[in-house]
């Protein structure tokens, strides 16, 4: 009777959710969901498909927490993903998920979806990233300061105040927040918007029993916040009996199936009314989750007595399915989500929260991604070191070159090095990168800025420092080993070094937008610069190159080609070398004769038109990157039909 009792007082509040609440909050359903993704190829060369989730029904109300169990493969991700409309586009979807009554998107700001990873700049303290963060989402109609109040009355209702002057951490050698601390930051940065319905996944996975009831207590507590009544949709794999006393409503799963559905405090009568009791003293999710675990069902059959006999666990499975089709439980579900999917015009959400406008996105962006890679001793300085080590290594080894015939080849020795194993030494940034364009999809799926803005930010905040690695290595290789000492010899010599920094930096950013996997990644990109630098006219002269795909087209796509040249001419023109010897009849040679016959450079146009082919080179790299981002990102409307 005490489950009867508990469905009619449900069905009380459902009533009064349908009048009053879903006016102030959302109320999500959905109904017959099916979820179902590739499994290979069949004999016939078709694709088989799998079914992920199998007919699910269900809803969420405002100022509840739904708690969605199962053991690992259940669909609880699945699920979450349908709800919140972030399954990927090779997974066909059916049935019908509604907002209020509604099948439409949420606008802006009115949804959140947290994470099972962290995936924070490390570098940045706890107010550093939230306030960001809040410049980035809330609209420009909102002043600083009341952004910034706004960041710091989140980081209080996440009860991390004491650790808002602590650096995140987590990268070189430094510590940090724990690892509680960080999930609750996660969650911080997602409602600086007070969004109405949250979906979080996995919140407590790597996380101590302790961590994870505060983690949950702090995520319950939102569903009721400042007047704002919140519906929270979290997947969670094993709670504790404390934080399993928090929740609500609890949506059971296993192989994708409704076990259970309904008030987390009856599913211990629903599984002892079907001859599988908890036992006393025994945390109700660990009895759930290992009573319809059928990962292990090879070795072992499950262990409960039902009927005087061992059952094994897949028929406990289709029992408790079964049985909770049939239930009155069920039924009731099927009630409430035919109540609130009622059509109410006056609860759909319409108008947009708005961002932040795009100048003020491209502003922030570059002030954080600035700080960020002034912090990261991986980003820049330990480059730079090893820039300047690799710089005083030229400078000796090719100092005081002079001019005799002798140092016509040193000369080209030197520029090459520069401009391809310096430049090629950039490709240490890409574990930085990868880590950034892991910040930027958790972002930007969520919405918080444009890609374009990204970019931009992105490339502005780099210049600095590339300027910083440019020039004091530079100034080293350039003068001990006496080039030309004009000023407007040296600069050149910078701007190529800049111009090379900058493309293999693109060219790396690039990689890590198609290939996020560090290894592969690092390989890639080895592996482009090599056949770049191969083709660029050093090691192999342009007349020598095999005409079909090395010298047409490859040899004009390799920067170095532009590179190699520019700095040639820069250096050998207006040069005179002699033979060194002492007699009166000294036999010189002009470095413009130089260019031409021995390293085969184009002295049709100026040097200053191969640095701006190298400048030109950079916009279009960055295009490319934007161009790629733009089109793998996975923004979807949170919600959909």
């Amino acid at each position: 009777m005490g489950g009867l009792q508990q469905i009619e007082t449900t069905a009380l509040d459902v009533e009064a959710l349908s009048d009053e609440k879903k006016k102030n909050g959302i109320c999500l359903t959905w109904k017959d969901v099916w979820v179902r993704g590739s499994s290979g190829k069949n004999k016939n060369g078709g694709i088989r498909s799998k079914s992920i989730l199998q007919a699910l029904t269900g809803y969420a109300n405002p100022a509840q927490l739904l708690a969605i169990m199962g053991p690992s493969g259940s669909g609880k991700s699945t699920l979450l993903d349908a709800l919140a409309g972030r399954l990927s586009s090779n997974i066909k979807q059916t049935g019908e998920i509604l907002i209020n009554g509604h099948k439409q998107a949420l606008a802006y700001g009115t949804s959140a979806y947290v994470t099972q990873e962290d995936t924070l700049l490390t570098t940045l303290t706890v107010r550093e990233a939230v306030c960001y963060s809040a410049q980035l989402q809330l609209p420009d109609s909102m002043s600083k300061q009341e952004k910034m109040e706004r960041a710091d009355l989140t980081i209080r209702e996440m009860g991390l105040q004491d650790a808002m002057n602590t650096r995140i951490g987590g990268g070189w050698g430094s510590k940090g927040i724990s690892g509680g601390q960080k999930r609750r930051v996660s969650i911080c940065i997602e409602i600086l918007t007070r969004p109405r319905l949250l979906f979080l996944d996995e919140p407590t996975s790597g996380l101590d029993s302790a961590a994870s009831y505060y983690v949950m207590r702090a995520i319950a507590r939102l569903g009721q916040k400042d007047g704002i009544q919140r519906t929270i949709i979290a997947s969670i794999h094993q709670p504790s009996s404390e934080v399993f006393q928090l929740f609500h409503n609890l949506c059971l799963l296993s192989s994708g199936r409704n076990v259970y559905f309904g008030p987390a405090s009856s599913a211990s009568e629903f599984f002892a009314s079907n001859g599988f009791p908890c036992p006393t003293l025994q945390n109700p999710s660990d009895h759930y989750l290992k009573t319809i675990n059928k990962d292990f069902d090879q070795d072992i059959e499950q262990d409960i007595n039902a009927g005087n006999q061992i059952i094994p666990t897949e028929e406990v499975i289709h029992i408790l399915v079964n049985s909770f089709k049939s239930s009155e439980m069920n039924q009731q579900v099927q009630a409430q989500v035919a109540l609130l999917s009622a059509k109410d015009s006056s609860s759909m959400e319409k108008k947009s929260k708005g961002h932040a406008g795009f100048f003020t996105q491209c502003v922030i962006l570059t002030k954080r991604s600035s700080m960020n890679m002034c912090l990261d001793l991986g980003y820049y300085w330990l480059r730079l070191l090893i820039y300047i080590t690799l710089a005083l290594s030229l400078a000796t080894i090719f100092y005081n070159l002079g001019t005799t015939y002798r140092s016509i080849q040193d000369r080209g020795s030197l520029l090459a090095f520069v401009s391809t194993f310096i430049t090629f030494m950039a490709i240490g940034g890409f574990p930085s990168f990868v880590e950034d364009m892991k910040v930027f999809e958790r972002e930007r799926l969520n919405g918080h800025y444009g890609v374009t803005a990204y970019v931009i930010g992105n490339t502005i905040s780099s210049i600095p420092y590339l300027l910083l690695v440019s020039f004091i290595p530079g100034a080293i290789a350039y003068y001990l080993p006496h080039l030309q000492k004009s000023l407007d010899h040296f600069f050149y010599f910078c701007c190529v070094l800049f111009s090379c920094l900058m493309l293999v930096e693109s060219l790396m950013m690039i990689v890590a937008s198609i290939v996020p996997n560090f290894l592969m990644g690092i390989i890639t990109g080895a592996g482009i610069q090599g056949i770049m630098m191969l083709v660029g006219g050093f090691f192999k002269l342009p007349h020598d190159l095999p005409r079909i795909f090395w010298k047409y087209p490859m040899h004009y796509f390799a920067f170095h080609r532009y590179a190699f040249q520019g700095l040639f001419k820069n250096e050998y023109e207006g040069l005179s070398f002699s033979d060194g010897s002492s007699s009166k009849s000294v036999s010189f040679i002009s470095g413009e004769e130089i260019l031409r016959s021995k390293w085969e450079v184009d002295m049709r146009y100026s040097k200053w038109v191969d640095l701006g082919i190298l400048l030109g080179m950079i916009v279009l790299y960055r295009v490319i990157f934007l161009f790629i981002i733009k089109i793998t990102e996975k923004v979807k409307p949170m919600v959909a039909s």
